[in-house]
């Protein structure tokens, strides 16, 4: 009971702390959430990444955030635009998706090129779900000398098969004559094409571009496994072992681990989202590997 009031009042107090930035990316506002400690802007600064269609105040990412304040420890944790300009909450899925994976790097990569305007000298990326699939991408291409560190927090696990698998699992319909269609109106030059009626993601009878359906379904999506292979920072991955959002992490990481090429942690009894006490095993574990680097 203690130890829950005790994350209760330390919450309360890095949101007190925070304070939402803003940049002009590719004609779009992106913003962010700040939590500045003691040595900001010269100690470590943790940007964060958060998962498929959420943004940078959700649960996982405000809590972590207020952790590592009472921890001494910086963060930007970012929303990604989406194709929107200064964009809050969920996105919505009755909005049209015109955005693509890889819109992700390079908005990563402007954050980071603000922060280093600022005076920080050691960034740690991290990234949770997807956005941690997207922080490892951009870390791969990347090779930012900023950039000290990388951390994946329930990373996904991609490949042609699980999408399929996974799309039939949420939508009840095959992918591949879908994925055909925008591949054919990419072909015939209209990337910009409206696929009314399609699903994508977690949107159910939504609209989408054809180049915005290949981006996330296409054969080009990267697994993070092999993008893993080209990342030349000490890496720091977590799985929960309650995880049903991406079973399977520990399996397909510990090979990596057991070469040396990255830290694996397990977290007993967390799901998907490390929720309540299990973040703060998670924050303890990256104060620690941030002390290390």
């Amino acid at each position: 009971m203690i130890r829950v009031l005790l994350l209760i009042c330390t919450l309360a107090l890095g949101t007190a702390q925070a304070e939402e930035v803003k940049l002009v990316h590719g004609g779009l506002t992106l913003n962010a959430n700040l939590e500045k400690a003691q040595d900001w802007p010269a100690g470590p600064v943790v940007l964060m990444t958060h998962g498929t269609l959420a943004h940078g105040r959700m649960e996982i990412m405000a809590t972590l955030q207020s952790l590592f304040a009472a921890r001494g420890i910086s963060s930007l944790a970012i929303t990604l635009s989406l194709g929107l300009s200064d964009r809050h909450g969920m996105y919505d899925c009755a909005v049209p998706h015109d955005h693509r994976n890889e819109d992700s790097l390079g908005e990563i990569g402007a954050w980071l090129q603000w922060l280093k305007m600022r005076g920080s000298k050691q960034v740690v990326l991290l990234g949770h779900s997807r956005g941690a699939d997207q922080s490892a991408w951009f870390a791969a291409e990347h090779d930012d000398p900023l950039v000290s560190a990388l951390i994946l927090i329930a990373p996904g696990i991609f490949s042609p098969e699980k999408q399929a698998a996974d799309y039939r699992q949420s939508f009840g319909k095959d992918l591949a004559p879908v994925l055909a269609r925008a591949q054919a109106l990419v072909a015939a030059g209209k990337p910009q094409a409206r696929l009314e009626h399609t699903d994508l993601l977690y949107c159910k009878n939504t609209t989408v571009t054809a180049r915005a359906l290949i981006s996330y379904y296409g054969p080009e999506v990267p697994d993070t496994i092999a993008l893993l292979q080209k990342v030349n920072k000490p890496v720091l991955v977590f799985a929960g072992s309650e995880d049903t959002t991406v079973p399977g992490i520990p399996e397909r990481m510990q090979p990596l681990a057991d070469a040396g090429k990255l830290k694996l942690v397990v977290i007993d009894g967390a799901d998907h989202f490390f929720r309540d006490l299990y973040a703060e095993d998670v924050a303890d574990a990256i104060a620690d590997f941030i002390e290390a680097e």
